[in-house]
């Protein structure tokens, strides 16, 4: 039996981070979505909804500001609500071992009218399943989940994400930028000494 090669495809992410946000909107459902990715950090960033695998040497890092109108990959839930519903959305990573002891990861969504509770458990259920179709052996698990009553006479959204970086992040952050809003950036960003936005470097290692 000729055992087949590996080939590395043209985008293999080498990092990734988790995120969540949630907001409510008395505009409309999309000015609702709009500002839970704003919370989440990510509302800058041209989504790219991909699914459900991590690269056996993909690292976790903390969540930093791309540089705006980045084409970004990302395993996203969502979850919209009217007034006073409960609403939830979450994702969650597994790190998997194979038998012959290469392995990779694997990640899930779910979303619905459910709290943080719920939402965890399906995550859990779903990644257990999709480990054991695989042969897989789950090592390690990681979730984050996000829920909300929306207020009354509003719209809510919930999300929550996992991103795809393919490249160091210090080669994907602008250094310095103009902005005239603080709202949605995270606190590793600050304004310099000339009013400027600059965005401080992930140490790698």
């Amino acid at each position: 039996m000729v055992k087949q090669k590996t080939i590395h495809g043209g985008f293999l992410p080498k990092y990734f981070f988790l995120t969540k946000g949630k907001a409510a909107s008395s505009i409309s459902p999309l000015n609702a979505f709009d500002e839970a990715l704003m919370a989440a950090g990510i509302t800058q960033c041209n989504l790219v909804s991909v699914s459900s695998i991590l690269p056996p040497d993909a690292q976790e890092i903390e969540p930093v500001m791309l540089t705006p109108g980045t084409i970004t990959f990302a395993v996203l839930a969502r979850m919209d609500g009217g007034s006073r519903e409960t609403i939830g959305a979450g994702v969650a990573y597994a790190l998997c071992s194979s038998p012959a002891g290469v392995g990779y990861g694997l990640v899930a969504e779910a979303h619905g009218y459910k709290d943080e509770r719920a939402l965890t458990a399906e995550l859990k259920y779903k990644l257990e399943q999709m480990a054991k179709v695989r042969g897989l052996t789950i090592t390690k698990t990681k979730y984050v989940v996000e829920s909300m009553e929306v207020p009354r006479g509003k719209d809510g959204c919930t999300i929550a994400s996992l991103v795809y970086l393919p490249w160091d992040p210090n080669e994907s952050l602008t250094r310095v930028y103009n902005d005239v809003s603080d709202s949605h950036l995270t606190p590793e960003s600050k304004l310099d000494a000339n009013g400027q936005r600059t965005i401080n470097q992930v140490n790698m290692g």
